[in-house]
């Protein structure tokens, strides 16, 4: 079972990357607040990582923490959460806002997770309540960087603007291109600061498509 892993981050994508160490690269899925923190293309990286195994695949799934990878595991263990679901609302919720909207039964906070829908909102809020006490809200991992977003390259090498990162990202958690695409542009003409920073551009156009809840 694989716990960990580090080596070279030589593909780095919206909920996807690729570690190569020991001359075999691993194709790891994360969220966005794992995306946000890696270093730049070919430097090391280091991954608290899940394991989890299919009867067509062995799935990789990395986190920049520990903290990430328990709430993973947590959100895992709800009916109808699987790894992708679980991906998506740590992209959106960050463990320690995930267990404050847990702690005050606020369904529409994590119904407003695309994809998620209010019946699995509820289950979450059921089945987690009781589990979230030893949810530790642990700082970082060392590997991650300092946590500003800057510009990369995309998976082909090319470099990506902040609005195609942001497209991109948005697109991972389950949006339509053309539907993300009109969001980000909005939220950029209406907020010009935001348009060389991809994590912002990110936030404010989930805040014009789910509703600040």
């Amino acid at each position: 079972m694989i716990a960990t892993l580090s080596g070279a981050l030589t593909v780095r994508d919206a909920g996807r990357i690729v570690v190569e160490t020991g001359g075999v690269g691993y194709e790891v899925l994360i969220p966005l607040s794992t995306y946000y923190r890696l270093p730049q293309l070919g430097e090391r990286v280091a991954l608290m990582i899940r394991q989890v195994v299919r009867e067509d695949a062995l799935m990789l799934y990395g986190f920049s923490s520990a903290t990430e990878k328990r709430a993973f595991d947590l959100l895992m263990s709800v009916q109808h959460v699987g790894p992708k679901l679980a991906l998506a609302i740590l992209s959106v919720l960050a463990p320690e806002e995930l267990v404050a909207a847990i702690g005050k039964g606020d369904v529409e906070r994590i119904d407003a997770v695309p994809g998620v829908g209010p019946k699995v909102a509820e289950r979450v809020v059921r089945e987690l309540r009781d589990k979230v006490a030893d949810l530790r809200m642990a700082a970082p991992s060392a590997s991650a960087s300092n946590g500003n977003p800057r510009p990369v390259p995309d998976g082909n090498g090319r470099p990506a603007g902040p609005a195609d990162e942001a497209i991109s990202a948005l697109v991972n958690l389950g949006m339509k291109p053309i539907e993300a695409k009109r969001t980000v542009d909005a939220v950029i003409a209406a907020d010009t600061n935001a348009a060389q920073n991809p994590e912002t551009i990110i936030r404010k156009s989930l805040a014009v498509l789910l509703g600040e809840k």
